[in-house]
């Protein structure tokens, strides 16, 4: 009887496969830096998990993933660390870009030199979307050098081939932006960049530190009642982080969706091989590299500056930490 009955509950099985488990997971534009979760998409490996990940993208940037986060309307942003800092509520649980990644361009005429800050008054900049860390980047740059945004016009452009068009079509004098913006409008012709974050020097001489930006966030009340989502997709994010830093930029472009791939492919492929630098090999949070993000937060932001923000609450590596070790491919 034992017998007959594991029988018939290995048939029921069979016929009845358990089903996915969904998890809404919103991303605020397609800047590379963000790119390991398309990438573990690609490769399969949330499906792996048994999650069914439904994905909703705000091109215009990650303030918007965050509105959507806070009100509910997804589990999990895909979004920068700096917007942790900011609600009290939202937590960070995998690192994917340890490092900014983001260049100021100028158009090919442009008047600004780096060289002589104040050249840049008057000018129109152009970022993803009001408070992203694009904003904060131009924001803190004038506030070292003595001037503030009202001395610019700051202007949301989005990203990616929506951020070189408004510098080719002359909206924009300057733009900050991420790859592959960052590489099209050179590989276009159309300018140049006048200040590199992307490599870890670059990054030292902009902000004095090393500056985390794409992680994995959900609300502290989603974590606590879904800790077993949570995990899964830790392990999918990991596994696809590992596997990045193990293949080439070509290959890396080759696993992902087509809607996330902008402009010809072989640019595209060097955007990647670009900013292959900025991203994460384990997923973990650096203690000391956390603190570059108030510390600028802090020069500009007032609410941000008068606040007593604790950094242990604004992300976890409990997640990570418990990823089971496994190859990558």
């Amino acid at each position: 009887m034992k017998t007959l009955m594991m029988a018939l509950a290995a048939s029921t099985a069979l016929a009845f496969p358990a089903l996915a488990q969904e998890v809404r997971m919103s991303v605020g534009s397609y800047n590379l830096n963000n790119l390991p979760f398309p990438v573990a998409q690609g490769l399969g490996y949330y499906e792996d998990e048994g999650l069914d990940v439904t994905v909703d993208n705000f091109a215009s940037g990650g303030s918007k993933t965050l509105q959507a986060l806070v009100a509910g309307s997804t589990d999990i942003a895909v979004g920068f660390y700096d917007h942790t800092i900011q609600n009290k509520h939202v937590v960070g649980f995998v690192e994917l870009a340890r490092n900014s990644g983001l260049v100021l361009a100028g158009g090919n005429n442009t008047t600004f030199d780096p060289a002589n800050p104040e050249t840049i008054k008057g000018l129109k900049v152009g970022i993803t979307a009001p408070g992203s860390s694009s904003d904060f980047f131009i924001r803190y740059y004038l506030q070292q050098h003595g001037m503030t945004g009202n001395d610019i016009a700051i202007i949301g452009v989005g990203s990616g081939s929506a951020a070189v068009a408004a510098v080719e079509q002359g909206k924009i004098d300057l733009l900050v932006n991420y790859d592959p913006a960052a590489t099209f409008i050179e590989a276009k012709g159309v300018g140049k960049i006048l200040i590199d974050a992307r490599s870890d020097k670059g990054a030292t001489e902009v902000y004095g530190g090393i500056y985390p930006t794409s992680v994995l966030y959900a609300t502290q009340d989603y974590i606590n009642k879904n800790p077993e989502t949570i995990q899964k997709v830790a392990n999918a994010t990991v596994r696809a982080l590992q596997w990045m830093s193990e293949h080439s930029a070509e290959e890396i472009v080759g696993k992902l969706p087509n809607e996330y791939i902008s402009g010809d492919r072989a640019t595209y492929i060097q955007a990647v091989e670009n900013a292959k630098a900025i991203f994460s090999t384990d997923g973990l949070f650096n203690e000391a590299d956390v603190e570059t993000p108030l510390r600028i937060l802090r020069t500009f932001n007032d609410s941000v500056a008068r606040a007593d923000i604790d950094l242990t609450k604004t992300y976890t590596n409990q997640f990570v930490q418990a990823v089971p070790a496994t190859k990558s491919n």
